[in-house]
C-alpha cells in the first residue's frame, strides 16, 4: 500500500474540529501517514511534532470560535435594537445610510401587501391572493412572479405586524421591531383565524422521539405535543410530553411523561440494554466517531477517566446535551419500538 505526504499551506488547513485533528493523529500514530508539509513546517511521526500539530491546529480553533462569538454578540446587539438581520420580506426594502442598515416599506408594494392581508382576512384563498398579486404587478425582487409558497409564507410571518424571532426556532428569543409595521397584530391574527392554520408563534412541530415509543398497555402509538410557559421577562419556555394516542383503548391511563424524564428514562434503559438494542449504520458511524474523539482528547489532555461503551457513550451526550436534530437523528437509527409504561420501558418485540 503506498504511503503518501500531506501538501498544505498550514496545518489548520487540515481540520475544522476536535474530530478531524483526532483522525490525523490517529493516522500518523497507525503509520499511514508519513508527514505533513506546510510552507514552512514539517510535521512528522514524533511526540514533539504531533503534539506542535495539536497546538497549532487547537489554536486556529480557538481564533475560529472567538470570530463566531464576535459575529453572534453583533447579530444579537442588531436584534436588540430592532432590526432583523438578512434581507427583508416582500414589501420592505434593506436601505443603508451613513454605516447604518434599516429596513423601510418598499414604496413600490408595500401598501399592496397590506391590502393582501385584508383579503386574506376576508377569506381569500392563497392561489386568488397569488393571481391577484400578478394584477397588481406586484413581482419578487428577481422580476419573477410571487409563488403561492411565499404567499403563504407572507401571511404567517409575524414582521408585518412588528415583531421577529431570530434565530427561527423553538425556544429562540422573539424582538420587538424598529422598522415600520405593515398590518396590525389584530388583523395578522384574524388572517391566522380564517385561514385555520394559526398555532402560535412559538411553536415547532419537531418531536424526537415520537416514532420510537409505543404504548405498552393498550398497544396504540404514542405522540406528542408541546406547551408554552410564559416566563416573568416575557419570553417562553417550550415543553415537550408524550402521551399515547388512546386510537385503540379511548380510556388507556398510561400517563404523560415530560421529554426531558423521558431522556433520563432512555438514558438508564440503554446502559442496562445496550447490548440488545439493534442501531443503524448511520448512528453507528456517529457512536464510533465520537468516541474516538472523546478517547484522543482524553489521552491528550491525559485525563484519566474510564470510558464505557461507545454506545452508552454517544447516548448520555446526545440525550443531555444533544440538539432537537441530534436526539431526532439518534431515535431514528435505533432499530424497532420501544414500549413504555408506568414510566418504564422495554424492547418491543
Amino acid at each position: 500500500m503506498p504511503y503518501f505526504p500531506i501538501l498544505t499551506w498550514a496545518p489548520d488547513r487540515l481540520s475544522r474540529n476536535a474530530g478531524d485533528l483526532g483522525a490525523i493523529v490517529d493516522l500518523m500514530d497507525e503509520q499511514k501517514l508519513l508527514h505533513i508539509r506546510t510552507y514552512s513546517q514539517t510535521f512528522t511521526n514524533s511526540p514533539n511534532e504531533k503534539f506542535l500539530l495539536m497546538i497549532l491546529c487547537s489554536q486556529a480553533k480557538l481564533e475560529n470560535d472567538n470570530k463566531s462569538i464576535n459575529v453572534k454578540r453583533g447579530i444579537k446587539t442588531k436584534c436588540e435594537m430592532g432590526w432583523r438581520p438578512g434581507v427583508a420580506p416582500l414589501g420592505y426594502i434593506n436601505r443603508s445610510f451613513g454605516g447604518v442598515t434599516d429596513i423601510i416599506p418598499d414604496p413600490e408594494r408595500a401598501d399592496v401587501i397590506t391590502e393582501m392581508f385584508y383579503k386574506a382576512a376576508k377569506g381569500w384563498s392563497g392561489r386568488r391572493l397569488k393571481d391577484w398579486l400578478a394584477e397588481q404587478g406586484i413581482t419578487t425582487r428577481n422580476n419573477k412572479p410571487v409563488p403561492l409558497s411565499s404567499v403563504l409564507a407572507m401571511l404567517i410571518n409575524p414582521f408585518y405586524y412588528g415583531e421577529f424571532q431570530y434565530p427561527e426556532g423553538p425556544g429562540a428569543r422573539w424582538y420587538k421591531g424598529a422598522h415600520k409595521a405593515l398590518i396590525s397584530k389584530e388583523l395578522f391574527e384574524q388572517v391566522q383565524q380564517t385561514r385555520g392554520v394559526y398555532k402560535g408563534k412559538w411553536g415547532s412541530k419537531q418531536f424526537a422521539f415520537r416514532g420510537l415509543l409505543k404504548c405498552d398497555r393498550c398497544g396504540a402509538d404514542i405522540t406528542a405535543q408541546e406547551k408554552f410557559k410564559k416566563l416573568k421577562n416575557g419570553e417562553f419556555n417550550r415543553h415537550v410530553y408524550y402521551n399515547c394516542t388512546r386510537r385503540v383503548d379511548p380510556n388507556c391511563k398510561e400517563k404523560y411523561i415530560n421529554e426531558i424524564d423521558l431522556c433520563v428514562l432512555l438514558r438508564e434503559f440503554i446502559e442496562e440494554n445496550y447490548k440488545k438494542i439493534d442501531i443503524s449504520d448511520k448512528l453507528r458511524a456517529k457512536v464510533e466517531k465520537h468516541y474516538s474523539v472523546t478517547k484522543t482528547l482524553l489521552d491528550h489532555y491525559k485525563v484519566e477517566v474510564q470510558l464505557e461503551n461507545p454506545f452508552i457513550e454517544y447516548s448520555r451526550y446526545v440525550l443531555s446535551n444533544g440538539t432537537e436534530n441530534e436526539k431526532t437523528t439518534f431515535a431514528n437509527g435505533i432499530g424497532g419500538k420501544l414500549l413504555i409504561k408506568d414510566g418504564k420501558l422495554k424492547l418491543g418485540s
